[in-house]
């Protein structure tokens, strides 16, 4: 018997490592001859350079670099062994990066997005997966351009620096990108669906999030379309209505403009960067699983990813997860034949965070014993 160990962290509690090491003890429990293969997995948000940097043996390099409110922070990417370099923009210009007293994405930059970008290119790398999300940003990736050599002018001839509060007097555009980005392949992991614009956009649906109040928000969101005006109108390419254009404040619109880009689901990222349709070969069971399974997790997130890739290698995978939610039963079309949560029983959330590895064991010893009396079974 050969297992397959696959599981996004339990957000508070478990880390993807803490899961697969509970797995493989407790698969040994019930199954004393079995062959395990553990990799942490995340799905392009939090978590998923630590994931791809334990998975595929990289290294986390750190550098000082613009914060979201042009003050300098520490922020850390990840340097895989192929010349893949993992960046997520949240590192940088990430909303907890922002106390909340602070946060008005008018004030903030992607400056430190682009930043990383160039030091991984200064390090010989020769492509990069970039996960946007969690922005404390709302500029358009203005201030990301302007760290790669794009200048913004206004009417004055006065240098904008790139912030949200900027957009509105964006006139004249440059294009000096540096090289080595202009020619790098770069992939965007991205599962946010939202054009730029309108009332799914970047600024009315994330702008409230990131501390804009009502008439900030209009102020935003027309700045930002003036902005992405003098954009189509000097590249001669609209990309306002492309899903995810609006992703982390528009730095999906201002990646996708000016840049070299594929954008693409964040957990298929993963699983490329992971090979994860080799790691399938031989294998009996995948065992994967998320913090909370719900509608959500039918839409990117790691279960349904997992899982599409077991249906279509013909190999059965169940999901170990800590509780359900409405909906859920839709990850069952994804190819995961069954869920397991981890409560045992009535018990506030808090209790159960705190208990986490003991339930997650207990709820994997049911697993597997439920497996092993299922090859029991006659045909």
């Amino acid at each position: 018997m050969k297992f397959l160990f696959a599981s996004d962290s339990f957000k508070g509690s478990l880390s993807s490592s803490q899961i697969l090491s509970l797995l493989e003890d407790t698969a040994h429990q019930v199954f004393p001859d079995c062959e395990t293969v553990g990799i942490p997995v995340a799905d392009g948000g939090e978590g998923t350079v630590e994931a791809l940097i334990t998975a595929c043996r990289g290294q986390m390099r750190t550098v000082t670099v613009t914060g979201p409110l042009g003050e300098p922070v520490r922020a850390s990417y990840g340097l895989l062994g192929d010349g893949t370099a993992v960046i997520e923009m949240a590192a940088a210009s990430g909303l907890p990066l922002v106390p909340l007293d602070r946060r008005n994405p008018s004030r903030t930059t992607t400056a430190g997005t682009g930043e990383l970008m160039l030091d991984a290119a200064a390090q010989g790398c020769k492509r990069i997966v970039l996960a946007i999300g969690g922005s404390a940003t709302n500029d358009g990736g203005t201030g990301m351009l302007s760290a790669l050599g794009i200048t913004f002018w206004d009417a004055q001839g006065n240098r904008l620096t790139g912030t949200g509060g900027e957009l509105s007097r964006v006139e004249r555009i440059e294009s000096h990108l540096h090289p080595a980005i202009a020619s790098m392949p770069i992939t965007v992991m991205c599962d946010v669906t939202s054009p730029l614009l309108g009332p799914e956009g970047a600024s009315r649906t994330f702008g409230p999030q990131k501390g804009a109040d009502p008439a900030m928000v209009e102020r935003l969101e027309a700045g930002m379309a003036h902005y992405a005006s003098v954009v189509c109108r000097q590249t001669g390419r609209d990309c306002t209505t492309v899903p995810g254009s609006g992703a982390a404040g528009g730095l999906g619109f201002g990646l996708l403009s000016f840049l070299p880009v594929e954008v693409k689901s964040g957990i298929e990222t993963v699983l490329e960067l992971l090979e994860f349709d080799r790691l399938l070969e031989d294998v009996d069971l995948v065992v994967t699983g998320e913090g909370r399974l719900d509608w959500q997790s039918a839409l990117g997130k790691v279960p349904a990813g997992i899982g599409d890739h077991c249906r279509r290698a013909g190999i059965p995978a169940v999901a170990i997860v800590g509780s359900i939610g409405p909906g859920y039963e839709s990850i069952f079309r994804h190819g995961i034949c069954s869920v397991m949560p981890t409560v045992s029983g009535p018990m506030p959330l808090e209790e159960a965070m705190a208990d986490a590895s003991r339930l997650y064991a207990d709820a994997a010893l049911r697993t597997f014993r439920l497996i092993q009396a299922a090859g029991r079974l006659k045909g």
